[in-house]
């Protein structure tokens, strides 16, 4: 005899009912485009009514905000995982580097990132979009900067000096990561990895050697 099905509470029922619409919202704006995300596209993906859909967000704006809010955490998570990469202060550093720079790149072109594109491409010309995003961003940021830094890898550098080339990096793969979708460079990627981790070396040994004079 089959054990009895364990009944889900209300709030696991609207927990798994808001991540269906999330989810669905990040493919459909990674697929077709803020646009093309209307709340009917939503729907359709999700299996969720429209009233269910207005139930837990009241206006669009409100889904895009909340969904902004999701990829910038589950991002954020794939940077602590490209940034541990790093290892230890005593690691190989050029080694260290390549790996960590191979991850943040996966990170930024991962399928999900470019939902988070699609929405800050949508805030250039959407006042009340941007005006939700600015502070997110900047708050993604930080994270990925105070996360950076608790790293042993980061005594290498001046923190001032570590803040900048960090958020550089994730900028540059950024970039890299949008002008992929209309003119891949696939040849450079090898080589802009490579190019990066010996610069970053060289820029680490010129700040030992200045310590050691």
């Amino acid at each position: 005899m089959s054990a009895p099905a364990v009944r889900r509470t209300q709030q696991e029922r609207r927990e798994e009912t808001i991540g269906r619409i999330l989810d669905a919202t990040i493919t459909s704006l990674s697929e077709l485009g803020y646009t093309a995300t209307t709340i009917g596209e939503v729907c359709r993906r999700s299996g969720v009514s429209s009233g269910g859909v207005f139930r837990h967000f009241p206006t669009r704006l409100d889904l895009m905000i909340a969904v902004a809010d999701a990829v910038r955490e589950r991002q954020f998570a794939n940077f602590e995982t490209g940034l541990v990469a790093l290892g230890d202060e005593h690691a190989d550093i050029s080694e260290s580097l390549r790996v960590c720079l191979e991850l943040l790149r996966t990170a930024c072109r991962a399928p999900m990132n470019a939902a988070w594109y699609e929405l800050l491409g949508a805030a250039r010309t959407d006042p009340a979009l941007r005006e939700h995003l600015a502070p997110m961003a900047e708050r993604y940021h930080a994270q990925i900067v105070d996360f950076g830094r608790s790293l042993p890898v980061a005594a290498r550098f001046p923190s001032d000096v570590f803040d900048t080339l960090l958020l550089s990096l994730v900028h540059m793969f950024d970039g890299e990561a949008l002008a992929s979708t209309v003119h891949p460079q696939p040849e450079f990627d090898v080589r802009r990895i490579e190019l990066m981790a010996r610069m970053l070396a060289l820029v680490t040994s010129g700040i030992s050697s200045d310590d050691d004079q």
